[in-house]
């Protein structure tokens, strides 16, 4: 016993020394990073919770105060929203610290980059007094949740426009054939991708002897909208080009595919049920991993994009600084000036980090309406298809604005 104890207790004593050592190797080059940490570490300790917590949440006397106990999967879900909550928290008022913050002199830098001991304590104390709340704040977070949901899906396909419009002018700016003959060919790969994956829909969910009219009219009208990108970007008014097109092309099949694949395990008419049926550990880490990795690079890439926002005295986009800069000598530099202009509006950095706390919290909880096989599920329900077909449209409606409003107001820079 007494040498169980002492193991314990050096084990305690080597993993707080080896937390010390993480956190105190946090430098300005790496704070993102950091940053990208404290959030996935968040949907992790939210998929534990959402799997252990039930019967401990159920003893607690201010979160199951009704007459008839809720089933264990509404205790599910309210443990994903309490630790988003604090997330959200936390994220939400360092970004309203950080509001106004144009150089490195400016004593907040220093508070965006360092002192991570108290960020991970005040992380934690957050998360915690979120289970101490009533019911009703977490259920108004769960309502305003759905729409901070929606702004960060909004916000990914920004950036998606931004990367593709960016990626065909560097390439046509070099204006040599090579170029333009690759153009040419992704332009091609992404079309034969796109019509090949809509006939795989048309195979897996819309199958033949089930009357599947719902999923073959999303099918079409996502392929209707591919014609039309190509007739608006090859129309001479327009002067677009096809490898926007055929990217954006790709994406909305993607993410028709995706709001198909959500549809509940049970659907006649989802073909994937019979292939998932049975859920296992492996496949539910393998979903959790891809959504961590998917919304920690959506906010590293909004939070320091020059295109949705840009501090007053930051530099413009092509100029912005990396993730992890290679240089060692940028400390040196900083320390040299510390009235350097900031790289990137640290406000809305934390901003998109809130939003993604909401946008995680949904697909945890199945847009909280998850029940029974779907709850155990990443992202799986009704709600969840209808996002992202609903953002497949947005996508679409961006994009054919992004080739028509130079048009229609010449006057102005897009």
């Amino acid at each position: 016993m007494w040498a169980a104890s002492c193991l314990a207790s050096c084990c305690a004593a080597c993993a707080c020394e080896a937390c010390r050592s993480v956190v105190g190797s946090i430098s300005r080059r790496s704070a993102r990073l950091a940053y990208c940490g404290l959030f996935a570490l968040s949907l992790i300790v939210s998929w534990i919770l959402r799997e252990v917590a039930a019967p401990l949440m159920e003893k607690l006397p201010w979160i199951n105060h009704f007459q008839q106990t809720p089933s264990r999967e509404w205790f599910e879900t309210d443990a994903v929203l309490r630790v988003s909550l604090g997330n959200f928290l936390f994220f939400t008022i360092f970004a309203l610290i950080m509001i106004g913050v144009k150089n490195q002199k400016d004593p907040r830098d220093r508070l965006h980059h360092g002192g991570w001991w108290v960020k991970v304590v005040s992380w934690c104390l957050l998360v915690i007094f979120t289970f101490f709340l009533p019911n009703g704040v977490v259920s108004f977070y769960e309502t305003i949740s759905k729409f901070g949901s929606g702004m960060f899906l909004l916000v990914q396909v920004v950036l998606l426009l931004d990367f593709v419009h960016g990626w065909n002018d560097n390439w046509v700016k070099k204006d040599e054939q090579f170029w333009y003959i690759a153009l040419f060919v992704v332009s091609l790969v992404c079309y034969v991708a796109t019509f090949s994956f809509s006939g795989l829909l048309f195979h897996f969910f819309s199958p033949s002897g089930h009357d599947c009219g719902f999923n073959t009219s999303l099918i079409v009208i996502t392929l209707i909208f591919v014609f039309l990108f190509t007739i608006v970007a090859l129309h001479p008014t327009v002067s677009g080009s096809l490898l926007p097109a055929s990217v954006i092309s790709f994406y909305c099949m993607y993410l028709c595919y995706s709001g198909l694949a959500s549809e509940p395990r049970d659907y006649e008419c989802n073909g994937l049920h019979k292939h998932s049926k049975a859920v296992s550990t492996g496949s539910l880490t393998l979903g959790l991993l891809t959504t961590v990795l998917s919304v920690v690079y959506s906010a590293v890439r909004a939070g320091s994009s020059t295109t949705l926002v840009s501090s007053p005295s930051s530099p413009r986009a092509g100029t912005e600084k990396p993730l992890l800069p290679v240089n060692k000598m940028d400390e040196e530099e900083n320390k040299k000036d510390e009235k350097r202009p900031v790289t990137y509006s640290y406000a809305f950095f934390h901003i998109i980090f809130s939003l993604a706390s909401m946008y995680s919290a949904m697909l945890l909880t199945g847009w909280s309406t998850s029940v029974g096989e779907s709850g155990k599920l990443v992202d799986v329900g009704w709600p969840s298809v209808w996002v992202r077909i609903i953002t497949g449209w947005a996508t679409a409606a961006l994009y054919i604005w992004s080739l028509v409003a130079p048009i229609l107001f010449p006057e102005r820079e897009f």
